[in-house]
């Protein structure tokens, strides 16, 4: 098989994306069984642009229902409904977006140490991670530098990271999260994201590596 040494398997995904809070034990299954020659890069697709507006309740109920859709699919994907009574929701996840950046300018580990805890944060235990405050808190969760969090979340440098990734996964023709796509030299590939099973995953990246 003529494996390319410079193929990377991005990932595009939002913190706040429940289809992505749904494909966790899968990803984490892939990114022990990559094909060798393979790395995997994560990359954030930023799913709703900041916004102070309380979500419209059309919106609520569409979102509430696909989680309940991701449970019939998925029964191991856990979520609390108490979020909807206990939090004012809004349609904007880009400050998780920045959080996931900033966390990580404090050492890489903080990276998904960061996404996981916006999940949990999110999905169990009923918190708004729109809101810069739960952000902050969860940084100190994790053991950042909470003055240190705080000031790179919304500054200049950080949203323009955040935007470069965007583009990114846009430039590769991704609007929806997650995705998978496997650069070989100049070429993108689109994998198809299979979230009971990594095998289908893996024979795909096997076949277009080939």
């Amino acid at each position: 098989m003529g494996i390319e040494t410079d193929s990377t398997l991005f990932y595009i995904h939002d913190p706040m994306c429940s289809w992505c809070w749904a494909f966790r034990p899968v990803l984490a299954q892939l990114g022990e069984q990559l094909p060798p020659g393979v790395k995997l890069q994560k990359l954030l697709g930023g799913l709703a642009p900041d916004s102070g507006d309380p979500m419209p309740e059309e919106m609520q109920q569409t979102l509430q229902a696909t989680w309940n859709r991701i449970q019939e699919k998925l029964p191991e994907t856990r979520f609390n409904f108490n979020f909807w009574q206990q939090c004012k929701p809004r349609r904007s996840t880009y400050p998780a977006c920045r959080a996931v950046i900033a966390a990580g300018l404090q050492g890489a580990a903080f990276t998904e140490a960061m996404i996981l805890a916006i999940q949990e944060a999110y999905y169990l235990h009923a918190q708004n991670p729109s809101d810069s405050e739960i952000l902050i808190q969860l940084a100190d969760n994790i053991g950042l530098d909470e003055q240190q969090f705080s000031a790179a979340l919304e500054s200049p440098a950080t949203r323009r990271l955040l935007e470069e990734e965007i583009e990114n996964s846009r430039s590769m023709g991704v609007r929806s999260f997650p995705a998978l796509t496997l650069q070989q030299g100049m070429g993108f590939w689109p994998i198809p994201v299979d979230y009971h099973n990594v095998e289908p995953i893996l024979e795909t990246l096997d076949m277009v590596l080939d």
